[in-house]
């Protein structure tokens, strides 16, 4: 097991890691839409599924692998009804051979965030 961390994306906010690389896997923590070097969240969907995402992928790219060779991601919405919204800015990073994933409402995310993405890559190479 390896414990994997990058200034290019938030801290972690409490008792966990950004990711954990293991079995070839990597498997990236909940990513809130915070600016890595400020802290600020992004406060309409498409800009939060925006910066939610490239965090995604700064982890990724630190454990040695990328968007491309994600297997399954959990999106979650503060708002169902910003579904189109967060889903439109999704396929800018998944174009083809989408990764399996599961999306839905919650009743609150950490900090008041609109939503929270985590995923599980395969290690490129």
């Amino acid at each position: 097991m390896k414990i994997i961390s990058t200034p290019n994306a938030p801290a972690a906010i409490g008792p966990y890691s950004q990711a954990v690389v293991s079995g070839g896997f990597v498997y990236v923590s909940g990513q809130l839409p915070a600016d890595p070097a400020t802290g600020e969240l992004k406060t309409d969907i498409t800009s939060a599924a925006r910066q939610s995402l490239d965090n995604v992928a700064a982890i990724l790219a630190e454990a040695g692998t990328d968007m491309a060779h994600v297997v399954k991601t959990t999106c979650y919405l503060a708002h169902l009804s910003d579904f189109a919204a967060f889903n439109a800015v999704y396929a800018e990073y998944f174009k083809s051979d989408c990764p399996a994933r599961a999306c839905f409402e919650v009743a609150a995310l950490p900090k008041g965030a609109l939503c929270e993405v985590e995923a599980v890559a395969e290690i490129a190479g």
